[in-house]
């Protein structure tokens, strides 16, 4: 691909500002809309758009299949049943769809697979089930049904109709299959094959897969390397704790990219031989984990850049004289305050599609002629956002009580003093695996165009800063993570950014159960908690939930939260609620899978026992967070209003902002 950086990119490319009335109060309503369009896929030739769609009515999920150069009519629209979603998809050839099905509990949960791989022509037809346990589709006559689970691994470069998957059988487990796999006529040919559970494989440019690496079903990361025949598994030391293989520095060469967590804090990318000689370390950080996360060339995939996922994202190029960071660095002129994402490349290089996001963008996607430097928007995420009356998001570091460095995310509202602000604690979910980022954030903006400061703290256990980091919250749900909470908000009282008078704390998911513990572990802090599908007895978590259904999950719940049942009820708000000293709001979708409507009924009960105020929510076929528009709304309303009672109303605005 021969880039050049030449004015006419430079041309191509404009922003328009749109100045932001300050008296205006955005709807309720903007903030409680779906995205329309989400996960999109540029076909090899780049001529055609694959992205799940999502109907406003907040139940129906499917597949569309645009034209470039036409986003107003799909070519192809296949709607799937209630809850259901494509949970990955990948071209196998220039007319050829693959489709991971998946299911979705809810607006706070994430997309799990159902294992079943589908297959369909970019005009909807011809459409084959490839793996599954349906007796369907071509492969019924060899193999009726496919008692196990199956995954999307990836294509080779050459884009030619056939791609890679990962199998797991129902029966066995603890074993992991790679497979390549013809999407026209479903034969599939064995790859590669380990005894070892929950794998992914890091395949090279001809096809071979050379690392195996994942969680396994004890939650501990490992990592093996293809030896002849067989597998061995690395002694990971602790300059490579947590590595990650990513892809071939060249074709045919033993020499590979990485990530990796040094001495179990940060993060760094690496460049070694297979044999773990020669190592490179192209970028460290101390404090959060490295990435090349949409910072790759067209395949054969390389990195040419890399970010830290902490902070605001600050791209370091691996060649600044290289065309394609030269590409980079032009887009990224002519988008400041954001972050350019190459999201996908045709297989000539001649098309690229990025997305544009930052604190106050939730997001557009692009696509750009990289000969010709012309550049048309495919479509924003949420047309209805105008970012210019969004608010600031600015990560900031501070010192918990025990010392350790965490980072904080302030979401300041628009047009405000950034003093004495009345202010709400927003604890993410998860707890592992997961982070609060600099990105636009849905509760974050309603809450700031509100009045309110928004605090979203990232505490031990959370994702983004190193195995260390996150290994250091478990078994410490209700107390460690809880006073790095706290810690935050008396950070930021102390900053004089919040009023201490007017404190509250809202959380969904881990986040719910948050909202109640912090106002036990810290009496008088706060004025109001706000908890949303929240888990409120941690034994009940190995008896009723989607996470005890497999023993990886009742492996993990082991691992993070113990099974001494008296340490399980000291940590339960359940338990717990004579010690709450503030008025509570439960907000629970009755169909939830992951926190069962049961946990809402245990502490709705608890509540009553110990004679506490509490208002609630519940809303009848919703899961694991409303999806329904009209749900999500009333939802917000309630919860401005309930804020408002108990710690007054945002702070009024100074003046009218145009930026």
């Amino acid at each position: 691909m021969n880039h050049r950086f030449v004015r006419p990119l430079l041309a191509a490319l404009c922003l328009v500002t749109t100045a932001a009335g300050a008296a205006e109060l955005i709807p309720v309503a903007d903030f409680a809309r779906r995205m329309p369009l989400t996960e999109p896929r540029l076909s090899p030739d780049g001529q055609y758009v694959s992205m799940a769609f999502h109907d406003p009515d907040g139940k129906t999920d499917g597949l569309a299949i645009y034209k470039v150069g036409d986003m107003t009519t799909p070519v192809t629209l296949i709607r799937m049943p209630p809850y259901e979603t494509p949970a990955n998809m990948l071209w196998a050839s220039n007319t050829r769809l693959v489709v991971a099905r998946g299911k979705i509990d809810g607006s706070i949960g994430q997309a799990s697979y159902t294992g079943e791989l589908m297959a369909i022509d970019v005009n909807g037809k011809n459409p084959d089930y490839l793996f599954g346990y349906e007796a369907v589709g071509r492969r019924n006559a060899t193999r009726a049904i496919d008692r196990g689970w199956g995954t999307l691994e990836g294509a080779p470069i050459d884009a030619n109709g056939h791609f890679y998957a990962r199998a797991t059988l129902w029966n066995d487990q603890e074993r992991s299959t790679l497979y390549d796999i013809d999407a026209q006529t479903s034969a599939r040919k064995q790859l590669a094959d380990i005894g070892q559970p929950n794998m992914n494989f890091m395949i090279a440019p001809d096809g071979t897969a050379r690392f195996a690496y994942g969680d396994g079903i004890d939650y501990k990361w490992a990592v093996y390397h293809r030896e002849g025949g067989g597998w061995a598994k690395l002694a990971l030391d602790q300059e490579h704790r947590g590595l990650r293989p990513l892809a071939s520095v060249a074709n045919n060469d033993k020499r590979f990219y990485a990530v990796a967590s040094p001495e179990g804090r940060g993060g760094e990318l690496i460049e070694e031989d297979e044999d773990g000689s020669n190592l490179k370390v192209i970028r460290k950080d101390d404090f959060g984990k490295v990435s090349p996360g949409g910072l790759w060339t067209p395949a054969p995939l390389r990195p040419f850049g890399t970010i830290v996922d902490t902070g605001i994202p600050k791209v370091e190029y691996i060649d600044p004289q290289a065309p394609i960071s030269k590409l980079h660095m032009a887009l990224s002129l002519k988008f400041p305050g954001t972050f350019v994402k190459f999201v996908d490349f045709s297989r000539d290089g001649g098309q690229l599609m990025f997305e544009v996001t930052s604190d106050r963008e939730p997001g557009r996607y692009m696509l750009i002629d990289t000969k010709t430097y012309k550049v048309s928007k495919l479509f924003d995420a949420k047309p209805w956002i105008d970012p210019a009356t969004m608010s600031e998001r600015r990560p900031l570091h501070f010192k918990a009580s025990d010392g350790l460095e965490l980072e904080a995310i302030l979401t300041f509202p628009k047009g405000r003093p950034e003093a004495d602000l009345p202010m709400v604690l927003l604890p993410h979910g998860g707890p592992h695996g997961i982070a609060d980022e600099w990105y636009y954030d849905t509760n974050a903006q309603f809450l700031a165009s509100r009045g309110y400061l928004v605090l979203q703290v990232n505490y031990r256990g959370s994702a983004l800063r190193g195995t260390s980091f996150e290994t250091a919250g478990f078994l410490k749900w209700g107390t460690r993570i809880q006073e790095d909470l706290i810690d935050g908000v008396k950070w930021a009282i102390a900053q004089n950014y919040a009023d201490p008078k007017r404190v509250c704390v809202f959380g969904a998911s881990f986040g719910g159960y948050s909202a109640l513990m912090t106002p036990v572990r810290a009496p008088g802090v706060f004025k109001c908690a706000v908890a949303y599908d929240g888990i409120y007895d941690l034994d009940m978590m190995y008896n009723k939930g989607d996470i005890q259904e497999k023993k990886s999950g009742v492996n993990y719940l082991t691992r993070v939260i113990g099974r001494d049942e008296a340490d399980l009820a000291a940590n339960s708000p359940v338990h717990l609620a004579d010690k709450i000293d503030v008025p509570v709001f439960l907000i629970h979708g009755e169909d939830d899978q992951r926190a069962p409507f049961a946990q809402f009924k245990a502490m709705r009960a608890a509540l009553d026992a110990a004679h506490k105020p509490y208002e609630t929510l519940t809303k009848a076929d919703e899961r694991h967070g409303f999806v329904k528009p009209a749900n999500v709304e009333e939802m917000y309303n309630r919860l401005a209003a309930f804020l408002e009672k108990n710690i007054g109303p945002g702070q009024p605005q100074t003046t009218a902002s145009t930026q």
